[in-house]
């Protein structure tokens, strides 16, 4: 099991559909995530405009379940409605969200 930290910012007047969203994510987009091998995933908001993302990745091929979520139709739609209200720290060229080193843990 891989555990996964992410950052992302919050563009600013999106916060609110943001939550909506999140509120009553899709029912399919759901079962992509956990068929992707994705479990435990959870999303925390700090002062309003950064996003911190945390989950466990069980799979054996992280590469192709990302490609596998990514050419989910649901997934697509859903990415449409979310991608406007985030945008990327910049840090690491081509990634979205920002991955983070885990530099503890604690059973």
């Amino acid at each position: 099991m891989r555990r996964f930290g992410q950052v992302i910012r919050v563009k600013p007047g999106k916060l609110e559909y943001y939550l909506q969203l999140h509120a009553n994510p899709w029912p399919g987009v759901l079962k992509m995530i956990a068929s992707c091998n994705i479990h435990n995933y959870s999303i925390f908001l700090l002062q309003d405009n950064l996003l911190f993302a945390y989950f466990e990745y069980t799979g054996n091929n992280f590469d192709a379940d990302m490609q596998k979520m990514a050419q989910d139709p649901e997934t697509q739609r859903w990415w449409k409605e979310t991608d406007p209200c985030q945008e990327s720290l910049g840090i690491n060229p081509g990634e979205w969200w920002t991955n983070m080193k885990e530099v503890f843990h604690s059973e």
